[in-house]
């Protein structure tokens, strides 16, 4: 009789793991994540030009140290789970982001790979829902601007759009005495038709502001 018990013990336990084991491997790894391998890139090449205190052109020490807290900070949020980023609107103007449907909607026969949506000034993209990047039309101008995740940029010019990473609250806002656009994080990437598949038309900011706001929202 104990043999038969002791049986029904090791039985149980393998059909635990058998229905177990599926849901172990099915969970997303950060590692893979792209976001994630270009994030742990880019900090590992900034960190050893500062342990081996190699200038940066156009960088103060202050600037690199500030760069390299905010990579921290994005690793930190990509191993955690975040993935997704959020966009905060304060330009005074609405303005155009990137994002996939929501998930209640078909995204499979999509011509790219999101969509191009409008966000009314004084609102921030919904919680949950990830907003990839934001569109700058061709006469709107961005103040400090650094393209590359380890401080070595390039000028931005045209329409543009730019790509933000999981886990990154990005707020935009317009320099009133400028008119630039400034943004609060320096981990964004310059795109291009030929390196994503992304809508970037060449329109104006005064055509987006005719736009009816689109995009999933605080105030949706």
């Amino acid at each position: 009789m104990k043999i038969w018990k002791s049986l029904l013990i090791v039985l149980m336990i393998f059909a635990n793991l058998a229905f177990t084991q599926p849901s172990f491997a099915d969970r997303p790894k950060f590692s893979k994540n792209p976001d994630y391998i270009e994030v742990t890139k880019a900090l590992n090449e900034i960190s050893q030009t500062k342990d081996a205190q190699t200038e940066v052109e156009g960088f103060t020490p202050k600037e690199i140290q500030k760069r390299i807290e905010e990579l921290t900070l994005q690793k930190y949020a990509l191993e955690t789970g975040i993935n997704w980023g959020q966009c905060n609107n304060q330009t005074g103007n609405t303005i155009a982001v990137y994002g996939k449907k929501p998930n209640d909607e078909d995204n499979e026969d999509a011509v790219y790979d999101n969509n191009l949506y409008f966000l009314a000034n004084g609102q921030s993209t919904k919680k949950n829902w990830d907003c990839d990047g934001i569109y700058l039309g061709n006469d709107v101008k961005i103040a400090n601007f650094t393209s590359s995740l380890n401080g070595q940029g390039q000028k931005l010019t045209g329409p543009a759009a730019l790509k933000i990473l999981d886990g990154t609250q990005l707020v935009i806002k317009t320099n009133p005495d400028t008119a630039a656009i400034e943004l609060n994080v320096p981990t964004v990437k310059v795109l291009n038709s030929n390196e994503a598949n992304w809508f970037i038309p060449d329109i104006s900011q005064a055509l987006i502001d005719t736009r009816v706001p689109n995009a999933p929202s605080n105030h949706s």
